[in-house]
């Protein structure tokens, strides 16, 4: 009788469980060193294995699903309803965040004198005042490169996004540097396709199907191996924060409780109200446990890399074969997903603005908290798709309601691990709106959705 295997969705979270753990005795016994030196490196080989995987695999997947779409009126239509689903899924995600950190308000939970400390302690390193304790050299460090890049952002004209989409060099967008020139380069190529003749471009479209079956066949092997690398990326990121000192990892959290549930219950409800109930008025057919089921590898994979880039690859692979969802479909709207819509992203920023407003005693009135929605909805489509890039865009949404980027020094400690759990909501919305513009696609065909 042959044994059952353990669901590989059951394996990726018993490796993070084992890794934070590991991270935890390593800590208590000093062997920080050997995790940092023996165990990290395989986390940081299985981010490269991912990376390197999804520029190649974005490219084909978004050429193969536009050509498939036979003409430029279909992807318009699908290019439409797939934008309007982003934009609505990041503004309720910025809703419930505003909701949540209005009635249960955790920057007023901590004590008023610490709230005065920090405040003074803040303006001190700011060069406000004299006399006070700066930040640790390394969160200072964090946050003036945040800072930096925000200040770059925001010194570029109106249009700038959009000259930045289209690249000057077709071989260098492909290394990498800007995931929404590889989808506008591949767009434009995938349309291209389209208006030459079916006999003239097969060779082409059989290539591109080749190519795409060997980039998943390499997903496949990349993610057999799995909860291995998942087990060293969680050990060494967590005892990269520990050290050789238990505590530090209690102090991360020590002071920022209220702010981190905060979020976390608003990443919940997004999760498991918020887009169950998007798939229940869509695709009412579609069984919720199901659903979870089949995005289990790629939500583990989320929470344990923090990238929604990195995971795109295992994200296609679950949208496509647990799902259901079509190629076309899938290669289309996915990759746009990773890369414009950050609903998890934008929760947080819209939790953590008020958080600092808050915990500095400032009282943002409902028009500045309109603007947040405005400008966090915008931040997150320009947030990359890598670790704590949200941190660069808070600075932007901070900014546009008159509060010092500075304080985002307070809640660096806790966005990492923050950041894994808004990257699963990342990942699991990219999910949902390929699951419901695919209802749409098959009944627009005639095929049932």
């Amino acid at each position: 009788m042959t044994r059952k295997r353990l669901a590989s969705h059951w394996s990726i979270i018993i490796a993070l469980i084992l890794g934070i753990v590991w991270a935890l005795v390593s800590a208590s016994f000093g062997w920080a060193t050997f995790t940092s030196n023996w165990i990290a490196p395989f986390g940081e080989i299985f981010l490269r294995l991912l990376k390197m995987i999804a520029v190649p695999l974005v490219a084909v997947s978004v050429v193969k699903g536009v050509c498939s779409l036979h003409d430029v009126r279909t992807l318009g239509v699908l290019g439409i309803r797939t934008l309007l689903l982003f934009i609505s899924t990041t503004i309720l995600a910025v809703g419930v965040g505003l909701v949540l950190v209005n009635v249960i308000a955790p920057g007023e939970r901590l004590q008023y004198e610490q709230r005065m400390e920090n405040r003074a302690r803040f303006d001190a390193w700011r060069g406000q005042t004299e006399g006070a304790a700066s930040p640790t050299d390394n969160v200072g460090t964090v946050l003036e490169s945040k800072i930096s890049a925000a200040a770059s952002m925001a010194k570029s004209g109106p249009l700038q996004p959009i000259v930045d989409i289209v690249p000057e060099n077709i071989f260098t967008a492909l290394s990498g540097a800007s995931m929404l020139q590889v989808i506008a380069a591949s767009i434009l190529f995938g349309i291209a396709m389209m208006l030459v003749s079916v006999q003239r471009v097969q060779p082409l479209r059989d290539v591109l199907e080749a190519l795409d079956d060997v980039l998943l066949a390499l997903v496949t092997l990349v993610m057999r191996a799995a909860p291995l690398f998942v087990f060293c990326l969680l050990a060494g990121t967590i005892s990269s924060i520990a050290g050789d000192d238990v505590s530090k990892v209690l102090h991360v959290f020590e002071g920022l409780s209220w702010y981190s549930a905060t979020v976390l219950l608003g990443l919940f409800i997004m999760a498991g109200v918020v887009y169950p109930s998007i798939v229940k008025l869509f695709r009412p057919k579609v069984k919720l446990g199901w659903l979870f089921r089949g995005m289990g590898p790629a939500q583990a994979l989320a929470f344990s890399t923090s990238s929604s880039a990195a995971t795109l690859p295992a994200t296609i692979d679950c949208v496509q074969n647990n799902l259901g969802v079509s190629e076309r479909v899938a290669g289309f709207v996915l990759p746009i997903g990773a890369t414009i819509n950050m609903d998890g992203t934008s929760l947080y920023q819209a939790v953590a603005v008020v958080f600092l407003a808050q915990f500095h005693m400032v009282d943002l009135t409902l028009q500045q908290q309109l603007v947040i929605v405005l400008t966090a909805s915008l931040a997150s489509i320009g947030a990359a798709a890598v670790p704590s890039a949200g941190l660069v865009t808070l600075v932007l949404v901070m900014q546009s309601v008159g509060l010092d980027p500075a304080w985002i020094a307070v809640i660096i400690p806790v966005d990492r691990i923050l950041d894994m759990c808004r990257t699963v909501v990342n990942v699991s919305g990219d999910a949902v709106v390929s699951l419901v513009v695919d209802g749409w696609d098959k009944r627009r065909g005639g095929s049932p959705a």
